[in-house]
């Protein structure tokens, strides 16, 4: 039997339909579940919240979102142990609902997805993310080798993680950053970080 999979949508939520496909091509049963039907999410096993400006990123990426009844029953089942990923805006809402590792608590995030650095300007471009913890540590790693090198695509505005220096620290030091942006080679430096994080 696989995995029942939720692709929660928001107003302005885009990609939905290709992370719902990518998802049953990898062999699970996923569905988009719309904002006003919450109380449908008690029936998943997983959650991925995709890509998109919800709620058109008023006030900062992911902020709005983050506070809609629907993150009420992801938050649940994230202390649950249930797996939540997210993707792009679907990582700001994460962030900005205290469920990254190391960025605060339910709602009172501690860190923040601000304006790219040092041209604060939407960016699109190929870049690599290589794997810095141990593959198994995750379900979402699990099947990569170490050190993997992963080809991905960057589109964003709003993609620098910004905290205190640390803060910044401490996400790095517990472990909580699973891959950074690095050449094609695998040679990580600041020239591939296409945000200034």
């Amino acid at each position: 039997m696989s995995a029942r999979i939720a692709v929660p949508v928001f107003p302005g939520t885009n990609s939905e339909d290709e992370t719902v496909r990518l998802l049953r091509d990898c062999g699970g049963d996923a569905e988009l579940v719309h904002w006003s039907q919450a109380e449908r999410l008690a029936e998943y096993d997983a959650y991925v919240l995709s890509g998109g400006f919800a709620y058109e990123d008023r006030i900062r990426a992911g902020a709005i979102a983050a506070h809609d009844r629907i993150m009420d029953f992801v938050i649940a089942a994230a202390g649950k142990g249930k797996l939540v990923f997210g993707i792009c805006n679907g990582a700001q809402i994460l962030l900005e609902a205290g469920l990254v590792p190391g960025t605060g608590t339910a709602r009172k995030p501690t860190a923040a997805f601000a304006k790219n650095e040092p041209e604060p300007h939407f960016v699109c471009r190929h870049n690599y993310m290589k794997l810095t913890v141990e593959p198994s540590r995750c379900a979402i790693t699990a099947a990569l080798p170490a050190n993997a090198l992963v080809p991905a695509w960057a589109a964003h505005s709003e993609g620098r993680l910004a905290a205190t220096p640390e803060r910044l620290d401490e996400i790095v030091a517990g472990g909580h950053v699973a891959f950074v942006y690095a050449h094609g080679d695998g040679t990580v430096d600041a020239s591939a970080v296409p945000n200034g994080s």
